[in-house]
C-alpha cells in the first residue's frame, strides 16, 4: 500500500484551505457552480499532499469535486493516516466557521456517480477540463460545461516564494551529487569498468544521500556513444554499452526532493573530441545561452522564444526533433504544463514564477547526441523603456552545473556568449562549490573549481 503524506507549509508556501478560497474565486469568474479535478499533480497541489502511487511522480490515484460550499475527495481511505484526516480537517472541531473547507471523503470507484448527482442537483454550469475522461465528460450535458483548461493547471505552474526558494535549494543540493559523479567518472571512465546501467545506479546512489531526497524524477538516460543519439534512451541489459575515453556521454537525471523537483542534461567526453563533435557541442551551447540570455514581453507564448535555442544549429544546417522546453513542477510531475517551449502554437503565455527547461541538442545517428538542459526560473526584469506598460520578462538559471569548456569551439563563441558562460560558472563555484566545501567533498570541490575555470 503507496501512504499518502503531508506536504508541509515550509515546502507549499500556502495552506489547502486558501487554494480552495482560491479556486471558489475561480468559479464566480465563470459562472460555474462547481469544478471536477481529474488530473493527478493538480489534485496533490490543491489539498498540499503527495503519494507514489505513480513511479517518479509523488501523486496519489484520486479524484477532487469542489463546489461554492463543499469539497469532496475520491480516494481509498486505506491510504491515509490519522494525521492525513486532521490534515484535511475531515472531523469535527470547535471552529463551525470553517465547515465549507473542510473535506468530505468518497471511495475512489465513486466519481461518476457524483458527477451525474452533481449534473441533476446543481444549477449553473459545472468546469471539467477536456482533457479528463470523456466518460466523465459525457456525464454532464455540453451546454453546461466548462470545458478549459483546470483552474489549478495555472496556479500550480506559477510558484510562490516559499516554492521558489525550495526549488533553488533542491537545485544546489542536486548539483553537489552531479560534481561527486562526474568527479568519480573521470576517473573511472579510463579504467573501462563502467557501462551505462553501473554509472546511473552510481549516480543514484549519489543522489539518495542527500538531505530531503524521495526518489528519482524520471529513469535516467545514460548513452554513451551511439546510444546518445536516441533521444529518450534508457539503457537496459540488452543495450547496456561500456563508458570509454573515446565517445561522448550524454546524461539526462533528476531527482525528486520533498523542496523541489530537478531536471539536468549534461554532455561530457573524457578524452579528446573530434572537430566536428566540438562544433555540434559549441552550437548546442549557443543556442542554450541564447535562450536563458532572452528578454522578452509579459506573457509571450513559449512558440516565440523556440528559434532562440536554434538558430546557431540552424546556421549549421543542423536541428533537433523535440520541443526546447517543458514546465517544472515543484515536488511534482518533471515535466508539467501548460507552459513550454516549443513549435507548438497552442501553448500557454509564459508568466513570472513559472520553472521552464532550456534543452537544445543535436543527434548525429549512430554516432553521438549532445544535449545541455538546465532549469530556469521566469521573472520580471527592469529595462530602460516598458513598452505600453506590458512588462518584461528574463531568465535566472536555476539549475548550477558546469558546461564542459573543452567540448567547446572557442573561436564560434561571441564575447557576450563568453561572459554569460564565465558568469554561470561563477555561480556555480559560489552556491554549489561553498555547499562542498561545507561537507568536506574535496575531491568533487576540486573538480568543480577545475570545470569553472574562466574561458579567455
Amino acid at each position: 500500500m503507496n501512504d499518502v503524506f503531508i506536504h508541509h507549509l515550509k515546502y507549499s508556501g500556502q495552506k489547502w484551505q486558501d487554494k480552495i478560497l482560491v479556486v471558489r474565486n475561480k468559479l464566480k469568474s465563470k459562472n460555474a457552480s462547481a469544478v471536477v479535478f481529474t488530473a493527478l499533480d493538480e489534485i496533490a497541489w490543491l489539498f498540499n499532499l503527495r503519494g507514489s502511487d505513480i513511479v517518479y511522480n509523488p501523486v496519489f490515484m484520486a479524484y477532487a469535486i469542489v463546489t461554492d460550499k463543499n469539497v469532496c475527495l475520491f480516494i481509498d481511505e486505506s491510504k491515509l493516516s490519522k494525521k492525513i484526516y486532521e490534515h484535511l480537517r475531515t472531523t469535527g472541531d470547535d471552529d463551525k466557521s470553517s465547515d465549507e473547507c473542510r473535506v468530505t471523503l468518497r471511495p475512489y470507484e465513486d466519481i461518476a456517480t457524483a458527477v451525474d448527482q452533481l449534473a441533476s442537483s446543481s444549477l449553473g454550469k459545472i468546469w471539467i477540463s477536456s482533457s479528463s475522461s470523456a466518460a466523465l465528460n459525457t456525464l454532464l450535458p455540453k451546454e453546461r460545461r466548462v470545458s478549459e483548461m483546470s483552474p489549478v493547471a495555472k496556479l500550480k505552474a506559477i510558484k510562490n516564494a516559499v516554492e521558489i526558494e525550495g526549488m533553488k535549494n533542491a537545485h544546489i543540493r542536486d548539483a553537489t551529487a552531479l560534481c561527486e559523479y562526474f568527479c568519480w567518472l573521470e576517473k573511472e571512465v579510463p579504467k573501462g569498468k563502467q557501462t551505462e546501467m553501473s554509472a546511473a545506479k552510481k549516480l543514484e546512489d549519489l543522489r539518495s544521500q542527500l538531505e530531503d531526497f524521495v526518489s528519482l524524477s524520471f529513469s535516467t538516460i545514460s548513452a554513451s556513444g551511439p546510444n546518445g543519439a536516441i533521444i529518450h534512451y534508457r539503457p537496459s541489459e540488452s543495450t547496456d554499452r561500456s563508458l570509454t575515453s573515446d565517445e561522448i556521454y550524454l546524461c539526462d537525471s533528476g531527482a525528486q526532493f520533498r523542496d523541489g523537483t530537478t531536471d539536468v542534461t549534461r554532455t561530457y567526453h573524457f578524452g579528446t573530441p573530434s572537430d566536428f563533435e566540438k562544433k555540434c557541442f559549441t552550437r548546442v551551447v549557443k543556442g542554450h545561452v541564447a535562450l536563458a540570455k532572452a528578454v522578452f514581453p509579459n506573457k509571450t507564448k513559449g512558440s516565440r522564444l523556440d528559434s532562440y535555442a536554434r538558430y546557431s544549429l540552424w546556421e549549421g544546417g543542423l536541428d533537433y526533433r523535440h520541443g526546447t522546453g517543458h514546465g517544472v513542477g515543484a515536488f511534482l510531475n518533471v515535466h508539467e504544463g501548460p507552459q513550454s517551449i516549443g513549435a507548438r502554437t497552442n501553448d500557454e503565455p509564459l508568466e513570472a514564477g513559472v520553472f521552464v527547461s532550456d534543452e537544445p541538442g543535436y543527434y548525429e545517428d549512430d554516432s553521438f547526441g549532445v544535449r545541455i538542459e538546465s532549469i530556469l526560473l521566469l521573472k520580471p526584469v527592469t529595462l530602460e523603456n516598458n513598452f505600453n506598460n506590458i512588462g518584461y520578462l528574463g531568465f535566472e538559471p536555476v539549475t548550477l552545473f558546469p558546461i564542459q569548456t573543452k567540448m567547446l569551439m572557442p573561436s564560434m563563441l561571441s564575447p557576450e556568449e563568453v561572459n554569460w558562460l564565465n558568469d554561470y560558472h561563477e555561480m556555480c563555484r559560489e552556491k554549489v562549490g561553498e555547499m562542498l566545501h561545507e561537507q568536506g567533498k574535496t575531491a568533487a570541490y576540486r573538480w568543480l573549481m577545475k570545470e569553472t575555470e574562466p574561458l579567455g
